[in-house]
């Protein structure tokens, strides 16, 4: 399953461009993008966690998991 701020595009590939072509290209949006204003009572982290997490708000921590590194991925909620 694909993470849902995790999109993927196909680049253009030259039948002359001397490397090999990238089958697939992903990128992440920002949660802060798409969830577009904050609302009221959202859940919080404790202000240890927030430090580690970078934002007091659970719903606009977005931890950056390399694609290519499958097995290291850990999931909590």
């Amino acid at each position: 399953m694909q993470h849902p701020f995790r999109k993927s595009y196909v680049p253009y590939s030259s039948p002359f461009d001397p490397c090999r072509p990238i089958p697939k290209k992903t990128y992440v949006i920002p949660p802060n993008i798409v969830i577009g204003f904050q609302p009221p009572n959202l859940p919080q982290f404790s202000p240890k966690e927030a430090l580690y997490a970078g934002t007091l708000w659970k719903p606009f921590y977005d931890p950056y998991y390399n694609p290519y590194e499958k097995g290291k991925r850990e999931v909590s909620e």
